[in-house]
């Protein structure tokens, strides 16, 4: 099978890594592609790895870097992978913190290598719902980009689309729209963050002049007032990605 659910395990427990490499070594669905023993050796491999690593198998008590901080860095570097951790810690504050940082599943020691199968298994079948989401607004995003004004040959079109795809997913990233968003874009389309903020900037100032003044009036309102100064970068993307909330609701709940 081509796409197989590649996993990372991190546990400081060699034999037990071994014994998950062992289980998964003729799985048709999932393959194991790396184990580390240490948090600083698995910190860097998925680093160096981003997009070979689909979940992240791991323990919180690792030597070097314990979990809590590899996965506090992976939300500061906006890496998202799906991760579950397999722990004989339990203490509340410490999975509190870990689920805030965004961990799938947590599952207490010693493994039951089937429960974990199905839960990788369980985990990739909802990536791929929400990622059939995803497409289906990326489609929605273009019509409406369309209607708004937008002509899609301009460089800001698929800048502004991507920026919003971005917010959309992640809605934090908008915090740091000049560190994240523009860097993340560029490294895209191959140019400079300064370029992807002004072809931003150019295509809001078309669709003011353009758009469709209905569709523009319901999804900016006051927005449109000619007293009102044009929304910023910023305020464009957060308010289309609301958008596509509001239709990924009505069109999924």
């Amino acid at each position: 099978m081509k796409n197989k659910i590649k996993v990372l395990v991190i546990d400081s427990n060699e034999s037990l890594t071994k014994d998950v490499e062992k289980y998964f070594s003729s799985h048709e669905v999932i393959k194991v592609v790396a184990c580390k023993n240490d948090g600083e050796e698995g910190l860097s491999f998925i680093l160096n790895n981003v997009n070979d690593i689909d979940i992240i198998v791991m323990d919180l008590i690792l030597p070097s870097l314990d979990g809590l901080f590899i996965l506090s860095e992976l939300e500061k570097r906006n890496i998202h992978k799906n991760v579950i951790i397999t722990t004989n810690f339990r203490d509340e504050n410490v999975l509190d913190e870990a689920n805030k940082l965004g961990i799938d599943y947590y599952m207490l020691k010693p493994i039951n290598f089937m429960s974990l199968e199905k839960r990788i298994l369980n985990i990739n079948m909802k990536q791929t719902i929400q990622n059939n989401k995803f497409f289906n607004q990326e489609a929605i995003l273009t019509d409406l980009l369309h209607s708004l004004g937008i002509p899609s040959h301009i460089r800001g079109f698929n800048y502004i689309k991507e920026g919003i795809m971005i917010v959309y997913k992640n809605k934090n990233a908008i915090s740091y729209i000049t560190k994240d968003v523009y860097p993340q874009i560029a490294e895209k389309y191959d140019t400079t963050p300064t370029r992807v903020e002004r072809a931003i900037r150019h295509a809001i100032e078309i669709s003011w002049s353009r758009g469709d003044i209905n569709l523009m009036e319901d999804i900016f309102g006051n927005s449109l007032d000619v007293n009102r100064d044009k929304p910023t970068n910023a305020e464009y993307l957060t308010t289309l990605a609301d958008r596509l909330r509001v239709n990924n609701n009505l069109i999924y709940s």
